[in-house]
């Protein structure tokens, strides 16, 4: 059976992809915020969001074994210690309060060389909402003109 089997291939074989993903996800933790493809966006963020997820049992955890096996497992995927060591230290502190949902994805517009599709993947701040969960400002509604309101506005 292949039930939950499909990735974003992203058109290169495995270990290009496992590197290329990698790479990508430590510019992420490094710069906050980075402009690719779309594709290759939505293929960093289970990545990047499991590493975020790692990092957080890491800081909940009170055992110094349990936190070293985390970063252990975080630096085996990312294989970078620089981008691994801002996670743990810096930028875990941020999605603590965060169920889910640590990074989020502009679309922008097309790039002009090929045509491809860009986008904006970031880190969600503390307190960031999504535009997505602000709640819209309905405006006022006019009443109705009626032909009596009318024929007085006119007077």
């Amino acid at each position: 059976m292949r039930h939950r089997s499909h990735h974003n291939v992203l058109g290169v074989k495995t270990a290009h992809r496992r590197s290329l993903v990698a790479n990508l996800a430590a510019a992420l933790f490094t710069n906050a915020r980075i402009t690719t493809t779309l594709s290759k966006a939505r293929a960093v963020r289970p990545f990047a969001e499991r590493l975020i997820t790692l990092a957080k049992k890491a800081e909940q955890s009170a055992d110094k074994s349990v936190k070293l096996h985390y970063y252990r497992l975080a630096l085996a995927r990312l294989r970078n210690e620089a981008a691994c060591g801002l996670l743990f230290k810096d930028r875990v502190k941020q999605f603590l309060s965060r169920n889910g949902g640590f990074t989020r994805i502009y679309k922008l517009n097309a790039r002009k060389g090929d045509a491809a599709e860009t986008a904006l993947i970031e880190l969600v701040g503390k307190d960031d909402k999504s535009p997505a969960m602000t709640p819209k400002v309905k405006a006022a509604r006019k009443p109705k003109a009626t032909k009596e309101a009318a024929a007085e506005a006119k007077a």
